[in-house]
């Protein structure tokens, strides 16, 4: 069974209750069709209901109806939830107004929904910057608790199966935070492994702290700042396997691990990868995408308290399909 098909059969084991804010959306709304009639989710679709009624019939979308569709409008609960609202950022200067008139922006009313316990989790992005999307999750839901940072995980298949776990490694952070400090990066790496475990269904992440330097073979700031962010992350997460700093070729070539790395329990065996920087993650996922001919699923955004991802503009209805069967998984494992 392929990683695709293992997240839809673990969403169809334990449904939970996803937000599609964009329901207006022709490649939103076909994909919602899909996953209402193979039931892997619980769906509320917003948008106006007569709008989302037409379109669903103009695309000859036959299982819409299943979702619940909740106009902003019309939202019998939007003075509750603006006032829930306006209490939650009273702090910040929210006004009553200000609250009513963000329940009307699907973005916000979606996560006010999870945050109310309505909802398990949010996708969005088919239409909005991640901007856009990120803002009221942080807003509303925040982050996790002891997680501050929030990130982008990116899983890779490859068919090099004698890397990862079976040819699956996890990369973050490769979507938000450019230039992480070494606290940052700790809780990347907490993050990401948790990704691993939620989403590509590694039982056992090993998480390699990545350098341009394996275990002092370099002296530079960038590289001490590795260092203390593998400790850091011990001490974040206890029981998290993680070490660094390690090459990229010594987290996962077992032969190069054990030159470069001798006694350690991760070099060479690495799952998880975790780069200094944004801009390495990033341009490192798409080399391996591009080149080595990886899938690439992502980013997953990490250390929000209830899962909230974001889809690039371009996305395909499959891509949303997907995106809805891990949302729903890293929602099962955040209730644990």
């Amino acid at each position: 069974m392929d990683l695709f098909t293992q997240l839809v059969e673990r969403a169809k084991a334990n449904k939970q209750r996803i937000v599609l804010p964009e329901g207006t959306e022709e490649r939103t709304l076909k994909a919602a069709d899909r996953i209402l009639a193979e039931d892997i989710a619980d769906l509320t679709i917003i948008g106006n209901t007569a709008e989302i009624q037409k379109l669903a019939s103009d695309w000859g979308l036959q299982h819409i109806n299943k979702a619940t569709i909740l106009d902003p409008e019309t939202n019998p609960k939007k003075e509750e939830y603006a006032q829930a609202l306006c209490e939650l950022r009273k702090k910040k200067g929210m006004t009553i107004e200000e609250a009513r008139q963000k329940m009307l922006d699907p973005l916000y009313l979606g996560c006010m929904i999870i945050k109310m316990g309505e909802a398990d989790g949010q996708l969005a992005g088919a239409r909005n910057t991640t901007g856009d999307v990120l803002r009221p999750a942080l807003q509303i839901i925040k982050t996790a608790p002891g997680i501050t940072c929030v990130s982008g995980g990116m899983i890779l298949v490859t068919e090099a199966k004698e890397y990862g776990e079976d040819g699956v490694v996890v990369i973050g952070d490769v979507a938000v935070t450019p230039m992480p400090d070494a606290n940052q990066l700790a809780q990347i790496a907490v993050c990401t492994a948790q990704t691993a475990k939620s989403v590509a269904g590694i039982a056992d992440p090993r998480v390699a702290m990545l350098s341009f330097s394996t275990k002092g073979s370099a002296k530079h700031e960038v590289v001490d700042k590795v260092v203390e962010a593998t400790k850091l992350a011990h001490e974040l997460n206890p029981d998290l396997k993680v070490d660094g700093e390690l090459q990229a070729d010594a987290a996962l070539v077992p032969a190069v691990g054990a030159k470069k790395a001798p006694g350690s329990d991760i070099a060479g065996k690495a799952n998880v990868l975790v780069a200094p920087c944004l801009e390495v993650g990033n341009i490192g996922y798409k080399l391996v995408q591009r080149l080595g001919g990886a899938i690439a699923i992502g980013p997953i955004l990490q250390g929000i308290a209830r899962p909230v991802n974001d889809l690039s503009r371009g996305c395909s209805v499959d891509d949303i399909y997907y995106m809805v069967a891990i949302t729903a998984c890293q929602a099962q494992d955040a209730k644990l």
